[in-house]
């Protein structure tokens, strides 16, 4: 018996597209076109096919399909912590919008490659965007990588950032103001009396820099001294220690905090209860991001919210628009203050 026959009466095996169009009476082309959903094929024939694919188990080739369309089905999502390399990616932060921008992506059928990235040469970026695993990338934060996401920007569209947006920017970028968003926490403080502020928080990412430099703008106009900057780095491994530090030279001449997120406010705030000292009434704190976890703690976290799932969306929108040739323009949403407890 030839090798090449199946034995009398067993079921053709449907190795491939040309089984497929056999079993079928069709051609390999209606086959293929048909199993992608072309509209060029009548509806009949389209679920004939694919009816007999799914009683045959057969699966298309992937990697034979991509190389025909020249696309990879897989989009980069890259953290650079070119600022905090001791930072991780379990922190809330970065797994809330994590899991907006997954669930957009596999909902429009890509896959993600998830990569967590400390620059160790100025052309990081170029190699990611060069590697041809990729359909497109999405950063989650600038770090302090803005001149080579502006360099990689100017020749690769498929890239989009969360970030801030400054006149003249060449990446697209999608986040919140965040200068106002760092007026409203100070605003919030002085409307409830507090007249010695301290910022918790690195000024060495963009977004931070933004953030504390709305607070001075909120302490100049209510004529206060700028707010005592306190560094705070966001690695889980040294903050606790570092906040602990920071409360022993806060006390007793502050009145209030503006952390430069919720998960530094959160810390800050355990410390302070640890030290007997009550918050909101002797220190109150504001926090920045509104994550979930900001509602559930006690006291409940006054923060600024970005919004996560519409700026996840928006991300998605504006990388897929770019992956067809079309321009997607710079997106900055207004922060929104959220009052609950703690200021």
């Amino acid at each position: 018996m030839s090798k090449s026959h199946e034995p009398t009466g067993v079921t053709p095996r449907v190795r491939t597209i040309a089984d497929l169009a056999r079993l079928a009476g069709v051609t390999a082309g209606t086959v293929s076109r048909a199993l992608a959903g072309k509209e060029l094929i009548s509806l009949e024939t389209r679920e004939r096919i694919q009816k007999l694919a799914d009683e045959h188990g057969f699966r298309p080739n992937q990697m034979a399909r991509r190389l025909r369309t020249q696309r990879t089905g897989v989009i980069g999502v890259v953290v650079p912590l070119g600022h905090e390399r001791r930072q991780h990616l379990s922190d809330p932060f970065f797994m809330t919008l994590l899991g907006h921008l997954a669930d957009a992506l596999t909902e429009n059928g890509y896959d993600l490659m998830l990569s967590r990235i400390i620059p160790d040469a100025d052309d990081w970026l170029e190699r990611i965007v060069t590697s041809g695993m990729l359909d497109g990338v999405l950063l989650i934060g600038q770090s302090d990588q803005f001149e080579a996401i502006e360099r990689v920007a100017a020749g690769y569209r498929p890239l989009v950032v969360w970030g801030s947006t400054l006149p003249g920017q060449v990446h697209c970028a999608v986040g919140v103001d965040n200068r106002l968003g760092g007026r409203l926490a100070a605003e919030r403080l002085v409307a409830r009396g507090r007249r010695r502020l301290a910022f918790l928080g690195e000024i060495r990412t963009l977004e931070l820099i933004e953030r504390h430099r709305g607070v001075c703008d909120a302490l100049a106009d209510a004529g206060l001294e700028p707010p005592l900057q306190l560094d705070t780095h966001l690695a889980s491994d040294i903050m606790a220690d570092e906040i602990a530090a920071h409360v022993g030279r806060l006390l007793p001449g502050y009145d209030g905090i503006v952390a430069a997120s919720d998960v530094i406010a959160m810390r800050t705030i355990r410390a302070l209860v640890d030290q007997g000292v009550a918050v909101p009434e002797r220190i109150a704190v504001t926090g920045f991001d509104d994550l979930p976890l900001a509602e559930s703690m006690v006291p409940r976290l006054t923060t600024v919210r970005q919004d996560l799932v519409r700026g996840g969306r928006a991300m998605v929108d504006a990388l897929f628009a770019r992956i067809a040739g079309r321009d997607a323009p710079s997106l900055e949403m207004a922060p929104e203050l959220i009052v609950r407890d703690s200021a």
